[in-house]
């Protein structure tokens, strides 16, 4: 199965593909947000890679709360996420991003990227982890509903919870 990996930001957006087989994650574009064109333009753009790449599921990484307390940026992923649902016919899920850029700053210092390059591809590769976190644990993911809303009371979190109950996971 052929899935997107998406680490959302308000400036840059990096997405990351896989093998068709579901075994390999590999980095695919920067998406520069600019005022141009806004929300509408970025997720254009997406569903458009959604379908000249043949993608079947998009994951979207997201900061899970620390200690059952949403902050901001996972509110703002989440919000990401659920727009993303609504736009395209795919299913999108949410998946754990914790230290996915950190980890990846560390993988192109490792691969001996020059520092001047490392902003450029960060955001891929930061996608790159999530997408390779969802292929080895895809029961870890979190699949938005196409009606699903973010915040602390919103049924998309009762919905996580509820979810969380049934896998034994806090929320």
């Amino acid at each position: 199965m052929k899935v997107l990996g998406v680490d959302f930001g308000l400036k840059r957006v990096g997405l990351a593909l896989c093998d068709p087989g579901g075994s390999m994650a590999f980095p695919f574009k920067t998406v520069e947000r600019t005022e141009k064109g806004g929300r509408d333009a970025l997720f254009a753009e997406i569903k458009d890679i959604v379908a000249l790449e043949g993608v079947e599921a998009v994951v979207v990484g997201w900061p899970a709360p620390a200690e059952g307390r949403d902050s901001l940026t996972a509110r703002q992923a989440a919000n990401f996420a659920a727009s993303l649902a609504r736009r395209v016919s795919v299913p999108v899920a949410l998946m754990d991003e914790t230290l996915s850029s950190e980890e990846a700053l560390d993988d192109l210092r490792a691969a001996g990227v020059k520092k001047s390059r490392r902003k450029a591809v960060l955001d891929q590769q930061a996608a790159v982890r999530i997408l390779q976190s969802y292929l080895a644990a895809p029961g870890d993911a979190r699949v938005i509903e196409k009606s699903w809303q973010a915040g602390p009371d919103g049924p998309g979190r009762r919905a996580a919870q509820a979810a969380d109950l049934k896998t034994g996971r806090d929320s």
